[in-house]
């Protein structure tokens, strides 16, 4: 379980990062990966199993990168990691 401001930090993360984001941006800004938005996503939430943080940093990089996602979705997950 993780503490609800820490799962509140992660929802904020990503929805900075995906606001930014856009599907040409590793070939418009060099250097740049989706990952060290993911990476930094995750900084709050150390206290997971390998098994959740594995989890997270699946639904965290398509919240990102995908339009389609369910953002919402996205949201009652990471919200259920802190009531858990």
């Amino acid at each position: 379980m993780i503490d609800r401001a820490d799962a509140e930090a992660v929802i904020y993360r990503v929805a900075v990062s995906a606001f930014a984001y856009y599907p040409d941006k590793a070939t418009k800004e060099p250097g740049y990966t989706v990952d060290e938005d993911v990476e930094w996503s995750l900084e709050p939430v150390s206290a997971l199993d390998s098994a959740q943080t594995a989890e997270l940093e699946d639904r965290i990089r398509e919240a990102i990168t995908s339009l389609a996602c369910d953002r919402q979705g996205f949201i009652q997950y990471v919200l259920g990691l802190a009531d858990a």
